[in-house]
């Protein structure tokens, strides 16, 4: 891989702010033009997709898929290209495999792949209510209404799109919506279709979630589209201390609250080493050039004052080195009592390389307590080796984004959070997160209250996607 980034020529210009009402009105302009076609359509879909509940706890993928397969049986698919994969044992987790095929059966097919599943929302917190589709001051807000709903719905559309205009691709088009990308300690859907399903989710390569890219939310200045090329490892982690406990009148020096805690006090503290892959290496010294920031492009060249500089923004933090973190605590079984038990969970997201039990090691070591177990919340998953970027998969992209988008750089980038990419890249269909839709980083709020897309950012990934789809397909 290290080849072909750095043989990449990526344009890095920086907009002058002067220029930038402009830019972005001609940008609107393109937008208007590119979106038109069918858009009252693909509203009405991705308004039924967010508003369809998909939570875990009370929610059902199941009804999603089928709402969405309604949609592609309207647009002309046979059922035989359609199938509607629900677990036995767990009817609400439905997924949904469409098939456009190819002309060339020696193909094998482009997947587009999004999860239909979304992070619990609790209307109390919200400003809005999260399963009601909001268009507000140019964004939409919703639960799900970018991650990654927003994905799901446009891919959906792509397909309706393509077997209205009748297109007989050379490559052919899978679309594929899978549930329980966001709980997969509990079912994903990926990992259930690669085990009982192969044949119907095997591909040439498949295109997901996590890239993006992004715009100056104060200018609208495009600076970058990303390519996802490579991700962590998730992986969480309980820790345990146990007591004999007794009357809470009575305190003893030993208590399983102050153990887990001192111990998470020792997590919090300790730092992980400092890495540099090719890929992170290339988006700090090209986003450090388009930015004009001289610490990114030095952090590219190791520079350590540079870097502890960076790490003061999460975002650079989270792709400089494996992070762990606290997410839930557990302690105690009654408020008159010594606690007997306490039990939190440490969510680490791996920087590529690392073994889990590696990881784990470490924080044995950090945590240096005999008393406290650290044990894997659930089995660790097969880590794969990000796939290659190639010209055959690059090259679109660059083509594409140069003329939606023209003067603005294409950068690979490490995802820190975790995608179903994951699943697909080690199980040999190599996986990228790609969009075309730009955001601010910072106030999209994927997990978080209020989570919001900006509506042009959603309609130009509409055009990008489609467009994108029909140029891997051999389709004009």
């Amino acid at each position: 891989m290290r080849a072909y980034l750095l043989s990449l020529t990526l344009a890095a210009t920086v907009f002058a702010s002067a220029q930038a009402a402009d830019i972005k009105e001609s940008r609107q302009t393109a937008a208007s033009k590119q979106a038109r076609a069918g858009e009252a359509e693909f509203r009405s879909l991705y308004k039924e997709l967010v508003e369809t509940n998909t939570t875990l706890s009370v929610g059902s993928c199941t009804r999603a898929a089928e709402a969405m397969k309604a949609r592609l049986v309207k647009a002309g698919y046979p059922e035989s290209q359609l199938h509607l994969i629900v677990p036995p044992v767990r009817p609400q987790d439905g997924n949904l495999v469409a098939d456009l095929p190819g002309s060339d059966t020696k193909l094998k097919p482009l997947l587009l792949l999004a999860h239909i599943d979304v992070v619990e929302a609790n209307r109390a917190d919200w400003v809005r209510d999260p399963f009601k589709l909001v268009e507000e001051d140019g964004f939409f807000y919703g639960r799900g209404s970018s991650d990654d709903k927003a994905m799901a719905a446009v891919f959906t559309d792509s397909m309706v799109r393509f077997k209205q205009e009748g297109l007989k691709p050379k490559r052919g088009v899978k679309l594929v919506l899978t549930c329980g990308e966001e709980s997969p300690n509990v079912f994903n859907g990926v990992k259930y279709l690669l085990e009982n399903h192969r044949g119907l989710v095997d591909g040439a390569f498949a295109l997901n979630e996590g890239g993006g890219g992004r715009y100056d939310i104060n200018t609208g200045v495009y600076r970058y589209v990303a390519v996802l090329a490579a991700e962590k490892v998730y992986q969480d982690f309980t820790l345990t201390t146990t007591n004999k406990g007794g009357h809470s009148s009575r305190p003893m020096p030993d208590n399983a609250i102050y153990q887990l805690a001192h111990a998470l006090d020792r997590i919090e503290a300790y730092s992980f080493p400092i890495e540099m892959s090719d890929v992170t290496r290339s988006y700090f010294a090209k986003f450090g050039a388009i930015e004009g920031n001289a610490d990114m492009i030095a952090a590219s060249k190791d520079d350590k004052d540079a870097i502890e500089r960076l790490r003061k923004d999460p975002s650079n933090n989270a792709i400089l080195h494996t992070n762990c973190v606290a997410t839930q605590i557990d302690g105690g079984h009654a408020p008159n009592a010594l606690p007997q038990r306490a039990t939190a969970n440490v969510n680490c997201r791996i920087f590529p390389g690392h073994s889990q039990e590696e990881i784990r090691q470490a924080l044995v070591t950090a945590v240096n307590d005999p008393g406290v177990k650290i044990e894997f919340q659930s089995p660790p998953e097969k880590p794969g080796a990000p796939p290659p970027l190639s010209k055959e998969v690059v090259g679109p992209i660059e083509k594409l984004s140069a003329d939606m988008f023209p003067g603005v750089a294409v950068i690979p980038t490490l995802s820190a959070g975790a995608t179903d990419c994951r699943f697909f890249t080690p199980a040999g269909v190599p996986c990228y997160g790609v969009s075309g839709m730009l955001g601010d980083g910072a106030t999209g709020n994927a997990h978080g209250l209020n989570e919001r897309i900006r509506v042009q950012s959603l309609m130009e990934g509409r055009e990008f996607l489609y467009r994108l789809a029909k140029a891997y397909a051999g389709a004009k």
